[in-house]
């Protein structure tokens, strides 16, 4: 009867959270076969950023932890993290419909949270159902694409509330999504080191990486979809045509999206016109491809000066996995005295915006979370205008700076890495940064940087690319007064032009004027996101590593 009792008390002690304030230490009432598993588990968390989060998790835990690899030991902490991600969600479920009367807008920041939870709860979930080993995750980085994003939501959730007006009801949320972040932070440290262990065993027993198949694609990708990809837009068949004139099979976006239906690749053709739409694009595999830069023109203007939240303000929200857009332009009309304005944010992961144009002021381009590509793709803003927690590269993009407010400065990147496991950052190569046409006559009224830390492991490099003379000396700024944290990371590697002299650059510890090519290779296509795996089947023209 005691024993009974006391597996019933471990178990209601992992489904039900301590009023989710700080994680504690073990319960002294633990069994004996916890009491030895003891040192196991305190090994197991010593290179955890929460250790008495990560032992506390692993030892709710009824089995026998003695006998568990570190591959099971990380799963264990998932299952954990995923405990508290749905009863964080059921709780802002029911905060958001207690108070639907009291809404300025249809969506607001606990809306946000219940998104995003979902989000990590997917997130998650695909990493418990993995079907590959953890030692062949060298190569592509899948569990840590997903714990990263999980991480990401939980730090956006926290950003979408700080202007919700339910004090009681946004604290409660704060707690649960701040302790959700320490355990998915948890679980991130000991994916990395179950990986190692896994990645050693492997190599030991003759493993090796995922295979591609003799055409370079990889060998997940079916034939029927390849050949799809790699057709025209004429010979793949849309599955749906947007005209505004009424020649197509419909007149907006949203109602050709509402329409997809099965699964495989959806392409929707967009006609030439202008689209005043919010659209939201939650459907995997969806293709956009509009008839060019400045014909397809999708524009909004939601706004936090108008009580949005950054993450609902964006005119086009990608969600979805694999997501692509084409010969697109998406624009946030809003202006600059409105401030945050989103013109578009995307969360999918290997997703592909090509030969389109991004334009807005503060917050452009909202690059959230999970692996993404920009190619042959213009983009322009003020205030930390490319921003996010994503894993993306930039390539043979045009980076413009527009004339912003009097007295404000621009800062063209703003990464959001909040730990230092997460495998995100900014990565510009091959692209140009110059003054817009309105800056480039006024651009020694206002100060340009390349970029400032929103976030304490903030992680941004400029590689091989073009900077003009509106690019301040010292490149870099604080997110606010005089320093930075040493825990940043930026760097430059032979990038050309009046605006790359790098003698005048910041004295930052985490400021790297003169990458090695080793160092660079890192934050490439085919280093920094496994593009060489997955862009293939695009169909996208990429270069996989440095140039020249």
């Amino acid at each position: 009867m005691v024993t009974l009792l006391m597996v019933l008390t471990v178990k209601l002690s992992c489904l039900i959270s301590p009023a989710d304030a700080k994680p504690k230490s073990p319960p002294s009432h633990i069994s004996v076969v916890s009491r030895a598993s003891r040192a196991v588990i305190i090994s197991t968390c010593k290179d955890t950023l929460y250790q008495e989060a990560c032992q506390s998790a692993l030892l709710s835990s009824t089995t026998n932890l003695l006998q568990k690899t570190p591959v099971e030991l990380f799963d264990l902490s998932v299952q954990f993290s995923m405990v508290r991600a749905q009863s964080a969600r059921a709780l802002a479920h029911n905060f958001s419909q207690s108070n639907q009367k009291a809404r300025t807008h249809e969506v607001d920041g606990m809306d946000d949270c219940i998104e995003l939870l979902e989000g990590s709860l997917g997130q998650l979930a695909n990493v418990l159902n993995r079907n590959i080993s953890l030692g062949s995750f060298h190569v592509d980085h899948d569990v840590e694409t997903w714990l990263s994003a999980a991480l990401t939501n939980q730090a956006t959730c926290l950003e979408s509330l700080k202007d919700y007006k339910f004090v009681g009801e946004k604290g409660m949320i704060n707690d649960k999504a701040q302790n959700l972040s320490q355990f998915i932070s948890n679980s991130l440290a000991l994916y990395k080191s179950a990986k190692i262990a896994e990645a050693k065993k492997s190599i030991n027993l003759g493993g090796g990486a995922r295979r591609l198949l003799s055409d370079g694609f990889p060998v997940w990708l079916s034939l029927p979809a390849r050949k799809l990809l790699e057709a025209s837009l004429e010979e793949i068949g849309v599955n749906a045509v947007v005209a505004k004139d009424g020649t197509g099979t419909h007149m907006t976006i949203g109602e050709a999206l509402a329409s997809l239906a099965g699964d495989g690749r959806t392409v929707i053709h967009v006609k030439a016109g202008t689209y005043n739409e919010n659209l939201q694009i939650p459907d995997k595999d969806v293709m956009l491809v509009g008839d060019g830069k400045g014909k397809t023109v999708i524009v909004g203007n939601r706004n936090a000066e108008e009580g949005w939240t950054t993450f609902q303000s964006a005119t086009v929200a990608a969600t979805g996995d694999g997501f692509i857009a084409r010969d697109i332009t998406f624009v946030n009309s809003a202006g600059p005295a409105k401030h945050q304005a989103v013109a578009l944010r995307v969360g999918s992961d290997k997703s592909v915006i090509y030969r389109c144009s991004i334009i807005a002021y503060q917050d452009t381009l909202y690059t959230l979370s999970q692996r993404q590509f920009y190619r042959e793709t213009d983009i322009y803003g003020t205030v930390d205008f490319i921003f996010g927690n994503s894993a993306v590269v930039f390539q043979n993009c045009n980076i413009y700076s527009r004339k912003p407010m009097s007295g404000q400065k621009n800062f063209i990147t703003a990464q959001g890495r909040t730990d230092p496991n997460q495998n995100t950052g900014i990565s510009i190569h091959n692209c140009k940064i110059e003054a817009s046409s309105d800056l480039a006559s006024v651009k020694s009224r206002f100060e340009t940087f390349l970029g400032r830390p929103w976030k304490k492991y903030s992680r941004t490099v400029i590689m091989q690319s073009f900077l003009d003379d509106s690019i301040h000396p010292l490149g870099w700024a604080p997110w606010s007064g005089g320093s930075a944290p040493n825990s940043l990371y930026y760097g430059e590697y032979m990038n050309s032009g009046p605006g790359a002299a790098t003698s005048g650059r910041v004295k930052w510890p985490g400021y790297h004027a003169a990458l090695t090519s080793s160092e660079a290779e890192t934050y490439t296509v085919s280093g920094f996101i496994s593009g060489n795996l997955w862009l293939p089947s695009t169909g996208v023209s990429f270069d996989s590593g440095l140039i020249g």
